[in-house]
């Protein structure tokens, strides 16, 4: 396992992170063999483990805390949560980036984790309805208070991320140091701005999704019936549907990669890792394995390192930039998402006209 500083704090994480999204109820719901699953990576060499208060309302942060008990294992694992999402009931107030937000979250995650203090705390997604100088502070303060070593962003626009870093030399507050957004062989946008922002702030990078939702495992193939029983399919069946044509285009694009694999004599779901760990910006790669089984076969493919030629031929593929898909879960703008935000009240369009 190689091993890189994350964002300039000094903390060094194996390439590879063990994501537990998939840790309890939409997921694996054995939690013995979810603890397993987590000391296996770590005795293989990951150090680095990513979870969120919101994966399966607050399971998995529990499952981690429970693999991590053993203050030994505790103190060799780089520790890493978020905070957004709403968890633990309905309310205006319980979800989002306020102070009064992220006190309570910070608690409640620290109690799961039954830990004193957390690595790594991320900001799941951009908040449009608070001030990032109010979110900045509240998180500088909880390093200073000792709870978290080093926060970050996840799925935050080049924008956002340039406007953060802006208020903090402005107000003289702590930086985010590190973001985590998708990234795959099937959605390489983040190459245009996302990871050149990171780079130029010198900001860890964490990527997630490097399966590009279980199209890339090689599971799902053009022309053969999809089994939607199991897996990805069961959380967003729509997403998996072969008459979209994002989804022809996405398993057009899974057989060109596929044959690519099997010529340099290698799985899909290898070189898909290896693909994202390839990119100077990139930090550490987020697995995600459901089973014991599905980690294994990505840590086969842990040392491969791409030559040049091969990321050319990936890059004849799909061009750099480019997404065959928006990925899964990614943050979109009220701008997009609300139509009231992109257009004049009826009556004053028909007195414009």
């Amino acid at each position: 396992m190689r091993y890189r500083v994350l964002g300039g704090t000094g903390i060094e994480v194996s390439t590879y992170c063990l994501g537990t999204m998939m840790f309890g109820a939409i997921g694996n719901r054995d939690h013995e063999d979810c603890e397993r699953i987590i000391h296996s990576a770590l005795d293989r060499g990951i150090n680095f483990v990513d979870t969120a208060d919101m994966y399966s309302s607050g399971e998995a942060e529990e499952i981690v805390g429970k693999a991590l008990r053993d203050p030994r294992r505790r103190d060799d694992t780089v520790l890493a949560t978020k905070v957004y999402f709403p968890v633990g009931g309905e309310g205006p107030n319980r979800g989002g980036t306020s102070r009064r937000w992220i006190m309570q979250a910070v608690e409640n995650s620290l109690r799961r984790l039954g830990t004193d203090r957390i690595d790594l705390y991320q900001v799941h997604r951009p908040d449009e309805r608070t001030d990032i100088e109010e979110t900045l502070d509240v998180l500088g303060d909880l390093v200073t208070q000792g709870k978290i070593r080093a926060f970050g962003c996840s799925t935050f626009p080049a924008e956002r991320i340039v406007e953060a870093h802006a208020v903090a030399e402005r107000r003289g507050l702590r930086r985010f140091r590190t973001e985590q957004p998708p990234y795959s062989l099937l959605a390489r946008g983040i190459e245009t701005s996302v990871l050149p922002v990171a780079q130029r702030y010198g900001m860890g990078v964490l990527t997630w999704s490097p399966l590009a939702s279980g199209f890339l495992t090689g599971k799902y193939r053009k022309g053969r019936p999809m089994d939607l029983g199991s897996g990805r399919p069961t959380i967003n069946p729509q997403r998996f549907d072969p008459e979209l044509p994002v989804t022809a285009a996405k398993l057009d694009a899974v057989e060109e990669f596929t044959a690519l694999a099997e010529e340099i004599g290698c799985t899909l779901p290898e070189l898909a890792i290896a693909f994202a760990a390839a990119h100077p910006a990139v930090t550490s790669v987020i697995l995600g394995p459901r089973t014991q089984e599905q980690l294994d076969g990505l840590l086969k493919g842990a040392s491969l390192v791409l030559s040049d030629e091969i990321l050319d031929r990936i890059d004849a593929i799909v061009p750099p930039g480019t997404d065959v898909y928006r990925a899964d879960g990614a943050w979109q703008p009220r701008s997009l998402t609300d139509p009231t935000a992109r257009r004049r009240p009826a009556g004053e369009r028909a007195a414009a006209d």
